[in-house]
């Protein structure tokens, strides 16, 4: 065998040099994004009634008053007057979630995998240059 692996040199480097050249740029991009998004808040929520249809009404952090009125297929069991935990975006008080929102970015995910290709590339190739 050649010293430095002959094509499966060859391959390592390419792949790190491709891990490297795409992976960085993305996990940038996809820290930016992470950077820029609002936070989201939890308050207190109550089922509410208004002309036959059920929605939410909460309070945000400026205590400016929110309404929100559900499809009638998705009403269905809500008891008027319960407390519900409601969660909001800070910038944009008027989109909500039952749910904390997940902060996965495809941006990031890809990123990092693009970036450990390349690192475990990197460390092969190394390795491959001692044998």
């Amino acid at each position: 065998m050649t010293p430095g692996g002959g094509a499966f040199g060859a391959i390592l480097e390419v792949m790190t040099w491709v891990g490297f050249v795409l992976g960085l740029p993305l996990l940038a991009w996809g820290w930016l994004s992470f950077r820029r998004q609002c936070q989201w808040a939890e308050t207190t929520g109550t089922v509410i009634s208004a002309g036959g249809f059920t929605g939410y009404s909460w309070t945000d952090h400026d205590d400016a008053d929110h309404r929100s009125l559900l499809p009638l297929a998705d009403s269905g069991g809500l008891v008027v007057g319960a407390d519900v935990v409601l969660f909001y975006d800070v910038c944009h008080p008027s989109r909500w979630a039952l749910a904390p929102p997940k902060r996965d970015g495809p941006a990031w995910i890809i990123g990092w995998i693009f970036t450990g290709v390349g690192v475990l590339a990197m460390v092969g190739g190394f390795i491959l240059l001692l044998f």
